[in-house]
């Protein structure tokens, strides 16, 4: 990441929940934190949390995760919304936040991500069904771009799923190689190596590029943002006359 922040120098991580595995005591942040992203947090880098279930519930209020105390939350960067979620308490309350954050978002992008897959062809979890039946409907409402998850320790892009991009990102940290089952619902993966991805938003335009842990690009291209509930005047749900379903790579 740090080689790549020298040809390409992004301003923001997203972090995908398990961000620290075993100890989490003061000093096993600056061990496996602090120090290992050293460069990237003084060249100003600001890195978003989500929390994993192994995560403990305090790690909200650390600050370099920029959490400020909070298990989901919301912020922008320029024409992107992005929702940062917590999937391992997903209760009530915060649904209903969801609902409202979503339908009060005036960005053009919206971006949500959390742990659990909604969506995933990984033979060690696979697909989160019990969340995607409370959380889909929401994100189709609303007109949600792209959700971003880990939990799978393996990279997959999915085919756009009732109109929703999404991504399982999941081999930054720890990898379990070998472990996609593709389905028909995989676009892309990789299970040979750790990988991360690189994501830039160019006006309509989400470029990304999936780095391994050698250098190697395993996966790339743009996909094209999707008309917003506000700019058709009714609820998306789905059809393809609605949503720009194309990759170009």
């Amino acid at each position: 990441m740090t080689n790549a922040h020298g040809t390409f120098p992004f301003d923001l991580v997203i972090m995908l929940g398990d961000n620290m595995y075993g100890g989490q005591r003061p000093g096993d942040f600056v061990k496996k934190f602090e120090q290992p992203y050293a460069a990237l947090l003084s060249a100003g880098v600001k890195f978003q949390a989500s929390l994993g279930n192994h995560d403990r519930p305090e790690n909200v209020s650390y600050k370099p995760f920029n959490m400020n105390g909070q298990r989901y939350y919301t912020y922008a960067n320029k024409n992107v919304r992005f929702f940062a979620l917590d999937s391992t308490q997903l209760d009530s309350k915060q649904l209903a936040w969801i609902d409202t954050s979503l339908r009060d978002a005036r960005e053009d992008w919206k971006i949500c991500y959390f742990h659990h897959p909604l969506y995933s062809s990984a033979r060690r979890h696979g697909s989160s069904v019990d969340l995607r039946v409370l959380l889909e409907p929401i994100f189709i409402k609303y007109g949600v771009n792209v959700v971003i998850t880990g939990h799978d320790h393996v990279y997959e892009r999915l085919n756009p799923q009732k109109g929703i991009y999404y991504f399982v990102s999941g081999s930054a940290g720890q990898l379990r190689k070998g472990n996609i089952r593709r389905s028909d619902a995989t676009a892309a993966f990789f299970d040979q190596d750790q990988s991360f991805m690189l994501v830039e938003i160019a006006g309509s335009d989400f470029h990304f590029q999936v780095i391994s842990r050698t250098g190697t690009t395993v996966d790339s291209g743009v996909l094209y943002r999707q008309r917003q509930p506000r700019e058709t005047g009714r609820t998306l749900d789905g059809d393809a006359t609605d949503w720009a379903d194309t990759v170009r790579h």
